[in-house]
């Protein structure tokens, strides 16, 4: 997307530099706040669902379907979310994502009052549906608010904000769902006190929602009150079907599939893990007493984002970075799946560190050079985000058809080697 000069951009707040980016520094907080916020409300699902696989008494596949209905929000509303960001602007945009996501937090008292799993997952969806708005915009707003020389630093800083939502939200979020399961499991129970017990249990879900709830309710207000910082915005309008006509350049293409095995492949770790640690061979400690520790994974990922943002300002190719890492995350995954104990679990949890400069660095590899075409390519990326329905789902029926989930964490580990191979494909500048 460019922006274009105008008269008026010092009284907006701003400058227009030349080279099309903007100069705003109270945007960028407001950009990084929204990643803030998206990325808590997404490392949510990982508390989420060990808490429904309990009440519902669900297998591995059936609980993968929180993240499956979370995701498949990027695959049916990311192209809808890109045309309605051209259409009325980049914070109008995002507040119309942050309503959404609020219909979809209050979704949950019905679906908490009728105690239906069925429910529960269209909540979700709603959410993601919000989640996928707000992340078309915050994608390359961010890029734009800078020099277009260090908008692969800038966007790994920005993801920073987003891994320290998703650092956070875990930690209390584990406390108010995970916190609550009684020393009564679903599968003691039947008939009228099963459904009892899961309307009760239930009302922990609700509460920390709402609580979300009320938050983008402030937000949207004050997204909204600086609905007219962006003069002047301009977004080139989309050839073939929107903006698809973009896999036919190689680069963006391969990319493209880089985004959908990486998410697949964190989300993939983020939902098992506690189920992983909880393992006797593991762990072996009750997923209530564990439940804090998914904060070291995203914890490890805001950590290295920070560390990469800076590693990338002093002039390191993010492409031979983003191989490096990658190679590192298969190693950690060997080394989990053919140890235990402490060395499985925390050789498993240090993988967020090596999944840090992922996203940002991938996808800002992958758009290099696409100018005024950048809406287009943020919503086929976040197209791309479904990775994150389809290889947890698949890991999960591994994880079900060979009675391990170390054998299936070996489907993240094919992932990431397709991820090292781009790194290496994208270590030169676009042409």
């Amino acid at each position: 997307m460019a922006i274009v000069p105008h008269d008026s951009a010092m009284d907006a707040g701003r400058g227009t530099e030349p080279g099309g980016h903007v100069d705003a520094p109270e945007l960028r907080l407001f950009v990084m706040g929204l990643f803030f916020i998206f990325g808590g409300i997404t490392s949510l699902n990982d508390v989420l669902i060990p808490k429904l696989k309990e009440l519902f008494t669900l297998n591995y596949t059936q609980a993968m379907l929180v993240q499956f209905c979370f995701f498949t929000a990027y695959l049916l509303i990311g192209i809808p979310g890109a045309k309605l960001v051209k259409r009325i602007g980049y914070m109008r945009g995002a507040v119309a994502g942050l309503v959404t996501m609020m219909v979809g937090c209050l979704l949950f008292i019905p679906a908490s009052q009728t105690a239906t799993y069925g429910l529960f997952l269209f909540a979700l969806f709603v959410l993601a549906s919000g989640v996928v708005i707000v992340q078309v915009v915050a994608n390359p707003l961010i890029s734009l608010l800078g020099k277009p020389q260090t908008a692969h630093s800038r966007l790994t800083f920005a993801q920073a904000f987003n891994s320290l939502g998703t650092t956070i939200f875990p930690l209390v979020g584990a406390g108010l769902i995970l916190g609550s399961l009684k020393d009564v499991s679903a599968e003691d129970l039947s008939g009228t006190a099963l459904e009892a017990y899961r309307v009760a249990e239930s009302q922990a879900i609700v509460h920390g929602y709402l609580g979300i709830a009320a938050a983008l309710a402030v937000v949207a207000v004050a997204v909204w009150m600086f609905r007219g910082r962006l003069k002047d915005e301009k977004h080139e309008a989309s050839s073939g079907f929107a903006g698809l006509d973009l896999l036919k350049r190689p680069r963006f293409s391969f990319g493209a599939l880089c985004i959908f095995l990486y998410v697949g492949a964190e989300v993939s770790i983020g939902s098992l893990v506690i189920n992983y640690l909880a393992l006797e061979r593991v762990l072996g400690q009750p997923e209530s007493a564990i439940g804090w520790m998914i904060a070291l994974y995203w914890g490890g990922a805001m950590l290295g984002r920070f560390i990469g943002s800076g590693v990338m300002y002093l002039g390191v190719s993010p492409g031979k970075l983003l191989a490096a890492v990658a190679v590192g995350a298969i190693t950690l995954i060997l080394v989990s799946a053919s140890s235990s104990g402490t060395v499985a679990a925390y050789s498993l949890l240090a993988i967020g560190l090596t999944n840090a400069i992922m996203f940002p660095t991938i996808f800002s590899l992958a758009s290099e050079k696409l100018g005024p075409r950048a809406a287009d390519g943020s919503g086929i990326i976040n197209i791309a985000i479904f990775g994150g329905a389809v290889v947890p789902l698949a890991t999960g029926v591994l994880a079900d058809l060979t009675g391990s989930l170390a054998f299936a964490l070996l489907l993240p580990a094919l992932c990431y080697a397709v991820i090292a191979c781009f790194g290496y494909y994208a270590r030169r500048p676009a042409l």
